[in-house]
Order: structure tokens, then C-alpha cells, then sequence
């Protein structure tokens, strides 16, 4: 099969590798669909980890092209997206609906995994679900990110009514936008540097901000004029983190969705006074994946919105990267493997 090899930071190889060899409970599809994540980026870009030789993607849909020996859940052709990871099942957390806190995990980025840049991708059985009617392979490749945006919505308990904060809109930033106008909030302000990724926001419902705009009031009592209940922070970046603490209501909220590097300073005064709470968002709810296919078999959930129009090959995966780590893309990028 073809495959999109990172070899190392900012070198990214279409190359030739075996097909995976599948166990008894395993299932071999064959790639429709694969978003670039912003963990891809971080990965092609900035060379986060040791992911050498390596094939990445983990937000796709495809078909089923074989199944092991054990497989009785999964047919040749059924439609698919790689679901969560199995769990535990048995550990405090799983029992209370925890999942993604399961202490039987793996260390993030510590195992073994070889994505969907490619033109097969190997998942266990239990690592599938299934795409209901009225949603397409295209579609469905957003099913990932939909559930960690959805599960920041939980963390955060946004809900209509509510003033809501997004800081990134890069696709989780939009996503969140897109689940929490669903959700039926209809003040949502998102701060943004890009010009792009601003006009996505809007287009999404949104009111998008310079980041700059957002200012903390000097004193760590004092709260802002038009405050908000909840801050998705989507974006990673320090600077970021901090302004979104500094943006919030008394007793409100601040999700921390994106991954950074660098770690903020926060005001231990502003938190203490005012009651705020920081909470971190990682993966998924426990049904999360059912949740986000759901919506977007919605006609109104604005599926076309969140994705670029062109689908791009294997080929362009290290260009398509460099260009959603500019802003010059702002949509959702698709790496379809096989192109007709």
C-alpha cells in the first residue's frame, strides 16, 4: 500500500509499505477519509516526539476490507470511522463513565500506532463504530474531532443561554462554535489571529475578535463588562490561557482543549476571588463518537462549512500542514488516500 511516512520533522515521504497483517480480532479498512489533526501538526511541523518513520491520521472513515478470524461485529464493505480506544472497563473511572481517564491507558504519545495517511489502516474490532444512514465517508471523518469538541461542551457544561468564549479557531475551535450553536447558544465570541479563521467563525454564527482585543481588568476582583460563563481555550497557546481567565464571569468556567508546549502563569487571586474553575478537556465523553455522528447526520449542522472544499492526496499532506499551521487554510483538511 501507499503511505504518508513522517521521517522527521518537516519531511513527509509517500512511500511504499506492507498492507497490516491482521490478528483474530482485528479489522483492515480501506481509507475514504483522513483529517489532519492539530497533533499532525505539531508532529510534521515541530517535531513533537520521537514519531520517526512513522505513518500518522487518526480522524478517518473507511470501509471494511477484511476482518480477522475471530470478527463477528464487522462485515466486508460495512462504513466505519475509528472509534475510541478500549478501555479498561473495570477502574474507578471507567465505571462512572470516565473513559478517557481509564488508568489502564497509555501514556499520550507513548504507543504504538500507525494511522490512516495511507491506503489501509489495521483497528481492533472494539475500535470501530459504525456510520448510521444520511451521514457520508467524508462527513464521517469528522466524527473525531466533533467528540473532543463535544467533550469540552461537557467539561465546561455550556448550554443555552450562556456566554461563551472560544480562543482558536482552527477546526476544534470551529467545531466547538459549531456543536455549542447546536446546542442552541447563540452568544459566542471567538478569538482568533487569522484573518481566515476569522471569517470561518463568523460564518459559523460566531462574533470573531482579534486576540488582542481582550483585555484583564488590573485588578484581580475587578470583572470585565460583558464577561462570559464559559472559555473554550482551543489553541495551545499560553498567552491564550491566561487572557481566557482573565475574560471570565465569577464562577466560570475555563476549558483547556488545546495542547501546548509552553504553560501559562495563572492568577491565583483572580481564581481565588472570584471562584473560578480550570478544567482540562481530554478526548472524548463516553459517548461521544454516537453523539457527533448524530449531529452531523443533521441537515443543519454545517458540515461544508467545516471542511475544505478540496480534498487533498497523500502527496499534498506536508503542503496541506503547512498551510493550516499558517491560517492560509482554516477549514478542516482531508487527505483522501485513494483519489479516483
Amino acid at each position: 500500500m501507499r503511505a504518508a511516512v513522517l521521517r522527521s520533522a518537516m519531511d513527509v515521504a509517500v512511500e511504499e509499505r506492507p498492507v497490516p497483517a491482521l490478528g483474530p480480532h482485528d479489522v483492515l479498512l480501506e481509507v475514504s477519509h483522513c483529517g489532519v489533526c492539530g497533533s499532525d501538526l505539531h508532529f510534521i511541523l515541530e517535531g513533537w516526539g520521537e514519531p520517526r518513520d512513522s505513518i500518522g491520521g487518526h480522524e478517518f472513515s473507511g470501509r471494511v476490507a477484511a476482518v480477522g478470524d475471530a470478527v463477528t461485529r464487522w462485515k466486508v464493505g460495512d462504513e466505519v470511522v475509528g472509534g475510541p480506544s478500549v478501555r479498561c472497563g473495570e477502574c474507578e473511572y471507567c465505571r462512572s463513565l470516565r473513559p478517557s481517564l481509564c488508568t489502564g491507558r497509555a501514556a499520550a504519545g507513548e504507543h504504538e500506532f500507525q494511522g490512516a495517511f495511507a491506503d489501509y489502516v489495521r483497528q481492533h474490532e472494539e475500535e470501530l463504530v459504525r456510520i448510521p444512514d444520511g451521514v457520508s465517508l467524508r462527513a464521517a471523518a469528522l466524527a473525531e474531532p466533533l467528540a473532543v469538541a463535544l467533550h469540552g461542551l461537557t467539561k465546561g457544561g455550556v448550554r443555552a443561554g450562556q456566554r461563551v468564549l472560544v480562543c482558536g479557531c482552527g477546526p476544534i475551535g470551529a467545531l466547538s462554535v459549531a456543536a455549542a450553536r447546536a446546542r442552541g447558544v447563540n452568544d459566542i465570541v471567538v478569538s482568533e489571529p487569522h484573518p481566515r479563521r476569522r471569517a470561518l467563525a463568523e460564518r459559523l454564527g460566531a462574533v470573531a475578535v482579534e486576540p488582542e482585543t481582550l483585555v484583564t481588568p488590573a485588578s484581580p476582583s475587578a470583572i470585565v463588562d460583558e464577561p462570559f460563563q464559559v472559555a473554550l481555550e482551543c489553541s495551545g497557546n499560553r498567552r491564550a490561557m491566561q487572557t481566557a481567565l482573565g475574560q471570565l464571569a465569577r464562577a466560570g468556567t475555563l476549558v483547556l482543549v488545546g495542547a501546548g508546549i509552553d504553560p501559562p502563569r495563572f492568577d491565583n487571586n483572580r481564581i481565588l476571588l472570584n471562584e473560578l474553575v480550570i478544567t482540562g478537556a481530554f478526548v472524548y465523553d463516553h459517548d461521544g463518537f454516537d453523539r457527533a455522528l448524530e449531529l452531523l447526520a443533521r441537515p443543519d449542522f454545517p458540515t461544508d462549512v467545516l471542511i475544505e472544499s478540496d480534498d487533498v492526496p497523500l502527496e499534498g499532506l506536508f503542503d496541506a500542514a503547512q498551510q493550516l499551521g499558517s491560517g492560509e487554510r482554516a477549514a478542516k483538511v482531508l487527505i483522501v488516500p485513494k483519489v479516483s
